[in-house]
């Protein structure tokens, strides 16, 4: 007859640590900060009812309205009852994470398994049914339990920044004369650029979504660099839009002051949660590089350009056209009489 020698304390520990760790990410995922001794104290009970498991009197414990109704009690040590909605959500949000850690290490089990084991724990019942018998180690449970709560935590806070980050993006355009052109921008609150002079906000574009209107081989140049050489040698070269160009000066992350290319345009239309903005004292300053990686956005908002209040998409597009067609025309007349006085 085998021997089987049980570490009750060495479980208990495990159970602790395990408890405190999924309380935590509960914690974490509702954006709530409980007091730690709540959590401690949780935690506790949680591993003590795991102790009861090897003392047969305490059998009848182990159903499920008991396990269900030792949930609530923990939830309700860790973070209090401020109401039932919160409290719900809570509870939620605990099984979401115990689920994923149960699931989590089902599956890396099955994954290292090979056929013989696991055929192994396979077989027929006498009434036709089939049933399996599933073996994790205490260890290999152990060490999983951890790579599967930090993966599930990584997958949530990319979740999480990527739904902060949508929050902020909002559809850009651009109008100079009858030009149109279109992105999504995202709105960078701590974004000051403006110009010293006027102090007329930028909103910085990729270059290469003008490459088509700019002279050849600006986007390449802007990507390298000292834009200001670029406004020096333009020289004869024919540009329609030479007098809507700026240099703004800026101090770069780790650099000295530099120069950013930038456009007047005739308008600019933002639209962000449901309002849209119009404003027409702003510039367009062009970056050669990419401003996201995953090509997420291709503008940076100035907050000056989204301040007051902003005008329901359903009636800002006649004001918009109206406006448009203002500057357009007011455009073309300051042109013609340019050249009549020429």
């Amino acid at each position: 007859m085998n021997n089987l020698v049980v570490y009750i304390d060495l479980i208990f520990l495990a159970n602790l640590v395990i408890d405190g760790i999924l309380l935590a990410l509960t914690a974490w995922m509702r954006r709530v900060k409980p007091r730690w001794w709540r959590l401690v104290l949780s935690s506790v009970v949680g591993a003590l009812y795991v102790v009861m498991m090897f003392v047969p009197q305490l059998s009848f414990l182990y159903t499920f309205l008991i396990k269900f109704g030792l949930s609530l009690i923990m939830l309700w040590i860790a973070f209090g009852f401020a109401s039932l909605q919160s409290y719900l959500r809570h509870l939620g949000a605990f099984y979401m994470v115990n689920f994923a850690a149960a699931g989590g290490i089902i599956g890396f089990h099955y994954l290292v398994q090979n056929s013989g084991e696991l055929f192994s724990g396979i077989w027929y019942t006498t009434s036709g049914g089939l049933s399996f018998e599933l073996k994790v180690g205490f260890w290999f449970a152990c060490i999983t339990f951890f790579v599967v709560v930090f993966a599930f935590k990584a997958v949530q806070t990319t979740k999480r920044k990527t739904e902060n980050r949508e929050t902020l993006l909002g559809d850009v355009s651009v109008w100079i004369g009858s030009t149109k052109i279109s992105c999504v921008g995202l709105l960078d609150t701590g974004n000051q650029l403006s110009d010293p002079l006027t102090r007329t906000p930028v909103m910085v574009m990729e270059a290469a979504l003008w490459e088509a209107y700019l002279p050849q081989g600006w986007s390449k140049q802007l990507m390298e660099g000292e834009p200001d050489k670029l406004i020096m040698g333009l020289g004869a070269e024919e540009f329609d839009w030479q007098d809507r160009l700026r240099l703004v000066p800026y101090r770069g992350v780790n650099r000295g002051a530099a120069f950013m290319l930038a456009l007047k345009p005739d308008m600019v239309r933002i639209e962000l949660g449901g309002l849209e903005y119009v404003s027409s004292k702003v510039l367009i300053g062009l970056d050669g590089g990419t401003l996201s990686g995953d090509r997420a956005y291709r503008a940076i908002i100035h907050p000056a350009l989204t301040e007051g209040e902003g005008t329901p998409k359903v009636h800002a597009g006649i004001a918009q056209e109206e406006a448009l067609q203002q500057n357009t025309e007011s455009s073309l007349v300051e042109s013609g009489e340019a050249k009549t006085a020429g």
